[in-house]
């Protein structure tokens, strides 16, 4: 299965020929070629992860495409072609089916309100949380996406995460506040704990993609 991440939290993974999409928000204004694709998920309502003009495109190119999300994208969205998930429901399309896991946005302040959110499992082994540090128990997660930068985070708390997932393989999202100095500095952290537990660490800028090999140790970029 090929991966591409797009701009800051927007992954598309790409099998047989076909594609879902993962959070197609505004800060990924080029998705690449929008043909084949089978399936949207949109973990929730942040328009980093949530464009709605972004969404309007992959359904002109894709009519049948499926669509996923919370109860809130659901209603900002008001399109009838969406399916509301929240922890435990399932899905299908195309080569990839998928499991949701979590309920809520992860905490930004006591004085702001927590969103829905829901992360995603791909065909039992891709995960990606969304805005949050959920973790899919019981399940052998081959490939993390992982959140490295937010309002809502911190380094330690991503680490924590991390090594309580423990993928075979990860590769940093949600990192497009960061400068050059600080993707420097959080991939050289995020990549030391990886080499210490055994996790191939893979940087992706925008519009590169990788290999996810669920049976591999590692991850070769794709040209």
């Amino acid at each position: 299965m090929k991966i591409t991440k797009y701009g800051h939290a927007c992954v598309v993974l790409e099998e047989q020929g076909q594609k879902l999409i993962i959070d197609p928000g505004n800060f990924a204004p080029m998705l690449g070629d929008l043909s084949n694709v089978v399936g949207v998920v949109i973990t929730h309502v942040h328009a980093d992860h949530f464009d709605p003009g972004n969404i309007a495109k992959i359904l002109a190119s894709n009519p049948e495409v499926r669509v996923w999300g919370t109860g809130e994208v659901s209603e900002l969205l008001g399109n009838p072609k969406i399916q509301v998930v929240t922890d435990g429901d399932t899905g299908e399309a195309g080569p990839f089916n998928m499991r949701f896991y979590g309920e809520l946005h992860a905490v930004i302040h006591a004085d702001f309100p927590r969103n829905q959110n829901v992360g995603v499992l791909v065909n039992d082994s891709f995960y990606y949380p969304g805005d949050s540090f959920t973790v899919p128990a019981g399940v052998t997660v081959k490939t993390l996406a992982l959140p490295v930068s937010a309002p809502w985070l911190k380094l330690g708390e991503v680490i924590d995460f991390l090594q309580a997932v423990k993928p075979t393989q990860c590769f940093p999202t949600h990192n497009a506040l960061l400068s050059d100095l600080g993707h420097a500095s959080v991939n050289k952290w995020i990549g030391q704990i990886c080499e210490e537990q055994g996790i191939a660490f893979t940087y992706l800028k925008s519009g590169e993609s990788a290999l996810h090999q669920p049976s591999a140790n590692v991850a070769a970029i794709a040209q």
